[in-house]
């Protein structure tokens, strides 16, 4: 099984100069508490925008071009092409995290999207495409809490694919 788990902001903006755009407290709480005892994979400039770190409680799976990429981080494994990362999902779900080449690449084969939802605009330089409500189908909704420290209105949505295709 394949799930797509990332953050966007209203008009689909994922990211800013390699970094968040946004400062949210409580969705970076709910990406560790989803993503955590599962296999993560991401693009190789998401890893280096986490500082190059591996995630505890998480199996990180890195995808690059680069043949010689994270041979000296313990723990860390690399793959090269998107058969690999196909091959993964087959015993085990793999949260596809990131970023916008690595989601286009895998969009055909997820099953499952968590999205949390910030409604506002920020900055952006990567985008999501908008999710294809022929393909997909919204099947949960939880709206963010706001607090002093999580002042941006936010909701988590969770979409799975309306028809069951077989990826082999």
């Amino acid at each position: 099984m394949i799930s797509f788990v990332y953050a966007q902001e209203s008009r689909g903006g994922i990211g800013y100069q390699n970094q968040l755009p946004w400062h949210l407290p409580n969705d970076l709480k709910f990406f560790k508490e989803t993503t955590m005892g599962h296999t993560m994979l991401m693009g190789r400039k998401t890893f280096e925008s986490m500082g190059q770190r591996l995630l505890p409680g998480r199996k990180t799976i890195v995808m690059t071009r680069d043949l010689n990429y994270g041979k000296n981080i313990e723990g860390l494994t690399v793959i090269h092409r998107l058969e690999e990362g196909l091959e993964l999902a087959k015993d085990q779900e793999l949260m596809v995290i990131g970023g916008a080449d690595i989601f286009k690449l895998f969009l055909p084969y997820a099953d499952q999207i968590i999205r949390t939802l910030i409604e506002r605009e920020f900055p952006s330089d990567v985008f999501m495409p908008a999710i294809d409500e022929t393909e997909w189908q919204l099947v949960k909704v939880v709206a963010g809490i706001l607090d002093e420290n999580n002042t941006i209105p936010h909701q988590y949505e969770w979409w799975e694919r309306k028809e069951y295709q077989n990826h082999e």
